[in-house]
């Protein structure tokens, strides 16, 4: 069962050269059971630490963080942080490397199936026993996303998943995202400076203000998939982002 998420009055800074670096400011977010939610803001200002302090990676100096009303109080395979880079096993065939969290978890022999089950679902079926070196990068990319889904998981964390991409790859993988959203019925936080990206993808969009971030604006975005990006209502919608972010002129 997919669960609800919570992040109430996050603070977090790092230490950095005896003083202490505000990164994230007060940010309370509600995000439903099952949602897609993207994160605009500039470079740094702290996107992709709010990632961390959902997955667990890290604890938020103030406030806290929920999943399902419990708070987090580290790493979980039910919370899938995917990262922009692969990350894969070089060693490793295709299927071997989306069988490690099953592995680690001493499950491998009671939901094996599951591993062929998702490189199907990801369209890796025929190259399950291939090598990362053999891959494309929306190949790699793949990959690594059927490794997180193996341990079928209630929050997907995506950090710039398609940021290295080229343009076309890019735009096949994130159709290829929604479906598997939709499928898999996961909550979905994105990570993009990519408002295009964002509004494509995601239900709600959080605009966040340069470090420390606060939440400027928290979007809804209630148009059907899939989308269409020259359609006016997205359009209208990038232009009211864009504007937000401080970049009206750049439409």
């Amino acid at each position: 069962m997919v669960a609800s998420l919570s992040v109430r009055g996050v603070s977090h800074a790092f230490a950095l050269a005896g003083r202490d670096l505000p990164v994230l400011d007060g940010i309370d977010l509600e995000i439903e059971p099952g949602s897609f939610v993207a994160f605009l803001g500039p470079s740094g200002c702290g996107k992709s630490t709010l990632l961390r302090l959902v997955a667990g990676l890290e604890a938020p100096g103030v406030g806290e963080v929920l999943v399902g009303g419990t708070p987090v109080g580290g790493p979980d395979p039910s919370r899938i942080l995917v990262f922009q880079d692969p990350t894969l096993y070089p060693w490793r065939t295709v299927r071997a490397n989306a069988r490690l969290g099953l592995e680690a978890r001493g499950l491998l022999r009671e939901q094996g199936g599951r591993v062929d089950e998702v490189l199907r679902m990801v369209g890796l079926d025929a190259f399950a026993d291939a090598y990362p070196h053999q891959l494309s990068g929306g190949m790699a990319q793949r990959a690594a996303l059927a490794r997180a889904l193996v341990n079928d998981p209630q929050v997907m964390l995506l950090d710039e998943p398609l940021g290295k991409l080229d343009s076309m790859t890019r735009i096949a993988m994130q159709s290829e995202i929604v479906r598997l959203w939709q499928r898999g019925g996961f909550t979905a936080l994105l990570v993009t400076h990519d408002v295009e990206e964002a509004l494509v993808l995601a239900q709600r969009v959080v605009v966040l203000s340069p470090r420390p971030a606060r939440v400027l604006a928290d979007i809804a975005v209630d148009l059907p998939y899939p989308r269409h990006r020259g359609g006016d209502d997205l359009l209208a919608l990038r232009r009211d982002v864009l504007s937000r972010l401080g970049m009206a002129e750049s439409w």
